[in-house]
C-alpha cells in the first residue's frame, strides 16, 4: 500500500489541524493587510484634512506670508507640509522648500503629481480654491508620498506585532484543542447544533467519518430550523410593509395640512427636507409591497384584453402629480392601438415603474416623452428622457434589486427597474435600455423600451 502525501492524511485528526492551520495562517495574513488597508485610509484623510485646513488658513492673508524653509530631513522623513504661494496667473511667489518642481495645479482638489521615476518623487498634492479677488494668491499644501506609504507601513506592522507573537502560541493552543476534539466528537456535535449558523443546504452523510456522523446530522436538524426562520424573515418583510404603508400616508397628510403653517426661512427648508424623506419612505414602502406581491405564492390573477394606448395614458395621469412638482414636460405619442393579453395592474406596473422611473431622472424643468409605435412590425413603448442615462459598464446591472447608479442623485430604491422586469417577463414582454447618444436622435438620456407582444 502507498503511503498518502502529507497534505493528505487519513487522520481525522490530522485532517482538522492541516486545515484549522492553514485557515489559521491565511486569516492572519488577511488580518494584516486589513490593517494595513484600514491604517492607510485613515492617515490618508487624516493627512488630507490637515492640508485642506492648513491651505484655507493660508488662502485667507491677503498678503504674501513669510514661510520657514524646510530641511530635506523634514519633508521626507517628517513629513512636513511644503507650503507654495502663487500669482493668480502662475507664478511661483513663496515656498517653503523650494526643490519642490510641483507647478500650480490647473484645477482645485486633492491629487497625486508625480515628479519623476524615483521612489521619492511621487507628492500628494492640495490646491486650494481661488479667492473672491482678483490678485489675491493662490495656496498650495504638498506632502511627501513615501513618507506616507512609511507612516502607513509602521503603524500596520505595529498594529500586526502582538498577532505575530500570537500566532506560535495560538497554533500550540490549536493543536491541543484539536487533539482533545477528536476523543470527544459527540459533544462537539451538540454544540454545533446549539449554535445559530446561517447556511441554506443540508450537509450531505456520504463518505463522512463515522466520527462525526452525529455532529452533520445535528447540523442538519439546525439548518432545517433555520429554513424557517428565513421563511418568518420573509413573511415579516411583506407584513411590515403592509403596516406601515397606513401609518406613513397618514403622516404624509399630516406634513400636507402642516405645510401652511410653517414660517420661511430655515424652518421651511427643514421642512422641506422631512417632506424629501417621508415621500422616500412612501415610495420604498409602494415598492416592498409590490415586490413582496410579485413573491407571493398567491394565485395570479387572470389574463385580460388590456388597451395599451388607454392603458398608458392612465398612468400618464396618475404620475402627472411628480412631473407637475418638477416641472417636467410630459408627452404622449400612439400611432398605433395595440391590446395585449394580460392582467391589467401587472402591466401598470411595468409603465409606472418606468415613467417614475424616468420622472426621477429628467433635470428639473426636463422632457419625458412616452411614444407608442412599431419597430419592424412589432409593437413597442418607449419611455424617453433627458436625463444624464446609464454608464455602459452599469447598463446590465440596473436590474438588480437594490441597485443605484454611483453617483446618481435621483431619489427611489433600486427596485423599480427590477419590479418592471419580472413583471415583464411574466406576460412575454421585454424590456431594452439604452442611451439616446447611442441613437440616430442623439442629446442624453435613457430609452427604456418594452417590446409588446406581437
Amino acid at each position: 500500500m502507498n503511503p498518502r502525501p502529507w497534505y493528505m492524511p487519513c487522520s481525522l485528526r490530522a485532517k482538522l489541524l492541516l486545515w484549522l492551520v492553514s485557515l489559521h495562517l491565511i486569516a492572519a495574513g488577511v488580518t494584516g493587510w486589513a490593517s494595513y488597508m484600514s491604517y492607510g485610509r485613515m492617515v490618508h484623510t487624516f493627512m488630507d484634512d490637515q492640508m485642506q485646513l492648513l491651505a484655507n488658513s493660508y488662502a485667507a492673508n491677503d498678503s504674501t506670508p513669510a514661510l520657514l524653509p524646510l530641511a530635506d530631513q523634514s519633508v521626507f522623513k517628517w513629513g512636513s507640509f511644503i507650503v507654495q504661494i502663487w500669482s493668480p496667473d502662475g507664478r511661483l511667489l513663496a515656498s517653503s522648500w523650494p526643490k519642490l518642481a510641483v507647478p500650480l495645479q490647473a484645477e482645485p482638489g486633492l491629487r497625486n503629481v508625480r515628479t519623476g521615476a524615483g521612489s521619492d518623487e511621487d507628492w500628494r498634492v492640495y490646491t486650494a480654491e481661488a479667492g473672491p479677488r482678483a490678485n489675491q494668491p493662490r495656496v498650495q499644501i504638498a506632502q511627501s508620498g513615501s513618507f506616507m506609504r512609511h507612516e502607513v507601513a509602521h503603524r500596520a506592522l505595529f498594529a500586526a506585532l502582538p498577532i505575530a507573537l500570537l500566532l506560535p502560541v495560538s497554533l500550540a493552543v490549536l493543536w491541543l484543542v484539536v487533539w482533545l476534539s477528536s476523543y470527544s466528537l459527540h459533544a462537539v456535535a451538540r454544540e454545533v447544533a446549539a449554535q445559530d449558523e446561517r447556511s441554506l443546504s443540508e450537509l450531505s452523510l456520504t463518505r463522512v467519518p463515522d466520527e462525526i456522523a452525529p455532529l452533520v446530522s445535528s447540523f442538519n436538524s439546525l439548518l432545517a430550523r433555520l429554513r424557517d426562520a428565513f421563511a418568518a424573515q420573509r413573511r415579516f418583510v411583506q407584513d411590515a410593509a403592509h403596516e406601515l404603508r397606513t401609518p406613513v400616508a397618514a403622516i404624509g397628510l399630516q406634513l400636507e395640512n402642516l405645510r401652511a403653517h410653517v414660517p420661511p426661512g430655515d424652518a421651511a427648508e427643514r421642512f422641506a427636507q422631512l417632506e424629501a424623506g417621508v415621500t422616500r419612505a412612501q415610495h420604498l414602502i409602494e415598492q416592498l409591497l409590490r415586490l413582496s406581491r410579485q413573491e407571493s405564492a398567491a394565485p395570479a390573477a387572470s389574463a385580460e384584453p388590456v388597451d395599451v394606448a388607454a392603458l398608458l395614458r392612465e398612468s400618464l395621469g396618475q404620475l402627472m402629480v411628480v412631473a407637475d412638482r418638477r416641472h417636467i414636460d410630459v408627452g404622449f405619442d400612439g400611432t398605433v392601438t395595440p391590446v395585449v393579453s394580460a392582467p391589467a395592474a401587472e402591466l401598470r406596473s411595468v409603465f409606472d415603474n418606468l415613467i417614475d422611473n424616468a420622472l426621477r431622472h429628467a433635470p428639473e424643468g426636463g422632457v419625458v416623452d412616452v411614444r407608442l409605435h412599431e419597430v419592424q412590425g412589432q409593437p413597442v413603448v418607449d419611455v424617453v428622457d433627458n436625463g444624464p442615462g446609464i454608464p455602459p459598464e452599469f447598463m446590465t446591472r440596473v436590474f438588480d434589486r437594490f441597485f443605484r447608479v454611483p453617483g446618481t442623485s435621483a431619489g427611489g430604491s433600486g427596485l423599480g427597474l427590477a419590479i418592471a422586469r419580472t413583471a415583464a417577463l411574466r406576460h412575454g414582454l421585454r424590456i431594452a435600455l439604452s442611451n439616446r447618444s447611442e441613437q440616430e436622435e442623439g442629446g442624453t438620456g435613457l430609452i427604456a423600451r418594452v417590446y409588446l407582444p406581437a
